[in-house]
């Protein structure tokens, strides 16, 4: 069973709360639910881990080294600032996918840039909590 880290940023534990117009009314947890069913569906064994802090989550990618197969991360703000986090997931040179719940390229001009996309293998955006499923999916392919 390949094992995947789902990793989600700052403010990614308040949807359901914040910009509804944008996340929708679910919460983060009933999401967070239902990818945790997809993955099983899919037969991969799924950690979702959030955290606010950019610190942390370097220390999480790192910690996926030798123990993962694959990551998909939201990395909420930190997506279009943090070399940090795509010098951290460059590192440890597992297959990544970038996600975002909103159309980046639809929202404020600054949201338009990831500075994690170079070294993701791909990135699935725009399509609300099925941009999660649709990562799932393409890493079980990609871990085959």
């Amino acid at each position: 069973m390949k094992k995947i880290l789902f990793i989600l940023g700052p403010n990614l534990n308040m949807v359901g709360i914040r910009d509804r117009h944008i996340y929708g009314t679910e919460t983060a947890e009933s999401i967070n639910a239902e990818v945790m069913q997809k993955a099983a569906k899919l037969g991969l064994d799924l950690e979702i881990f959030q955290s606010n802090h950019e610190g942390d989550i370097v220390d999480k990618i790192h910690s996926a080294y030798g123990n993962k197969d694959g990551i998909m991360i939201n990395a909420g703000a930190l997506t279009h600032y943090s070399y940090a986090l795509r010098d951290a997931i460059e590192a440890v040179q597992i297959p990544t996918i970038e996600t975002h719940m909103s159309n980046i390229y639809s929202r404020e001009d600054f949201r338009h840039k990831s500075v994690i996309s170079p070294v993701c293998k791909g990135c699935i955006a725009g399509l609300g909590k099925l941009s999660y499923s649709a990562a799932l999916y393409a890493l079980a392919e990609l871990l085959q």
